[in-house]
């Protein structure tokens, strides 16, 4: 039997899963048979978060949570293309938090409500950074289907576009001009030299 005053944080955990399944819509657009989820790239988000705000002297850990709070709303709106976001309006990212924790003790439906304030208003550095390493993922995923032989250089142009960070700009920099499997071959030159 589930109990009351966690029902609603039971809930959310379960709406949650869905991102685990949900494709990012864009690299449908792309041409990508299976994309990464949602899930995926929240994931590697908060690691570029965390690293991102590290060099820049904000709060990593903020800043991962950050990124892993940026996209829960599309269990209720979808992940909308940058193609389809001139026709389609949904609610304000804050609003569909809002209903999503609403069955939340009070003071844990604040908590992630901030969480989602913060990143939207880009008020603080740790916003800034988090969107930053959204983008940035966005990039690294983008050269990953590249060498895949998929098309998608206006989604390299627009992440990079969109980065603000100096750190975000300079690491941006080297992902154009790092192949994506260069780390596993060099590690494997490596241990084949010893």
């Amino acid at each position: 039997m589930a109990t009351p005053e966690l029902e609603g944080l039971t809930n959310y955990l379960y709406e949650m899963g869905l991102l685990k399944r949900l494709p990012r819509a864009g690299w449908l657009v792309a041409g990508v048979d299976h994309p990464e989820s949602v899930a995926e790239h929240s994931f590697r988000a908060a690691i570029i978060g965390y690293l991102l705000a590290q060099l820049e002297g904000a709060d990593p850990a903020r800043t991962a949570l950050l990124c892993l709070f940026h996209d829960t709303q599309e269990t209720r709106v979808g992940d909308v293309p940058r193609v389809g976001k001139p026709y389609v309006v949904t609610a304000p990212n804050p609003q569909v938090t809002a209903d999503q924790v609403a069955g939340f003790p009070d003071e844990l439906g604040r908590a992630v409500r901030a969480l989602v304030d913060d990143y939207e208003g880009q008020d603080s550095a740790e916003a800034r950074l988090a969107r930053d390493a959204d983008k940035l993922e966005c990039l690294i995923q983008a050269r990953e289907y590249q060498a895949h032989g998929h098309d998608v250089q206006p989604w390299v142009d627009t992440a990079i576009a969109d980065l603000r960070s100096a750190t975000a700009k300079r690491l941006a920099d080297d992902v154009r001009h790092t192949q994506p499997d260069r780390w596993w071959k060099a590690f494997a030159d490596r241990i084949e030299a010893s």
